[in-house]
């Protein structure tokens, strides 16, 4: 009996990314900074908004609560066209309002994913409420790691932020998931490797990563297999300019399915 696919529900806070691609002459005559002329400009759905989207183009099952205003909520960098080169980004409106975590009916769905970016739509006591009332509770947070993480299942953590959480206790540490810019992911002291390329492009590959240990989470069941497709999926995105998606390749059929 073919066995009914597991739903998963993203709680956490989105915005809308926006790359200005620009050339660069010369230096302005009165400070030394560079003059931009505007080449093209991009955007697409950002923060959690990117984990559903990434979710989405490999697994159907998946639906998000996020800020209504995600589309006001704006990153906005200016790079330079041909070297990809980051000038500056910009941030807009991104204090946000807290969500009541009491009225999501996150019962209803199989995984918990709480994308926390940490700009006020979720605080520590929803995300732990969140944990304690659900099993199986993932989370991609910004937040120092702490004890309001007891109860969650996984964390999905890069190395800048494991370092400035230390120390863990034991009991939070053997749930963390830990990616390196390149290098392995940790995960209870075993490494998962990670194909060496060039990187064009990081924007969103903590997101690519994250929505795909979900994916195939959902479908196995199998952390260790989740986290070796994830480290996979976002080594494919990261050879990318600006913030792309997860392609399913066109050998891969949905385990699910």
């Amino acid at each position: 009996m073919k066995q009914k696919p597991k739903t998963i529900l993203i709680i956490g806070e989105s915005c809308l990314d926006q790359f200005v691609y620009c050339e660069s002459q010369r230096l302005a005559p009165d400070v030394p900074i560079p003059v931009l002329q505007v080449v093209k400009k991009t955007e697409n759905p950002g923060m959690a908004k990117n984990v559903e989207r990434n979710i989405k183009a490999l697994y159907p099952y998946c639906d998000i609560v996020t800020n209504e205003n995600w589309r006001k909520v704006t990153k906005t960098r200016y790079m330079h066209e041909k070297t990809n080169h980051a000038f500056i980004r910009i941030d807009h409106n991104d204090s946000l309002k807290r969500i009541d975590v009491k009225k999501v009916p996150f019962k209803k769905y199989d995984i918990i994913a709480i994308s926390d970016y940490n700009k006020g739509f979720l605080s520590e006591e929803d995300i732990a409420y969140i944990c304690k009332h659900h099993s199986k509770v993932f989370i991609d947070t910004k937040k120092p790691v702490g004890n309001f993480l007891r109860d969650v299942l996984y964390i999905k953590i890069n190395n800048f932020e494991y370092e400035r959480s230390l120390p863990i206790s034991k009991n939070i540490k053997d749930k963390i998931i830990v990616t390196k810019n390149g290098d392995p992911v940790e995960h209870k002291n075993k490494q998962y490797p990670v194909e060496k390329i060039e990187v064009k492009d990081s924007s969103g590959a903590g997101d690519s990563f994250f929505a795909a240990l979900l994916v195939r989470y959902a479908e196995t069941e199998d952390i260790d297999g989740a986290i070796g497709f994830a480290a996979d999926r976002a080594t494919q995105v990261v050879k990318q300019k600006g913030v792309t998606v997860i392609k399913k390749l066109n050998h891969e059929k949905s385990i699910s399915r």
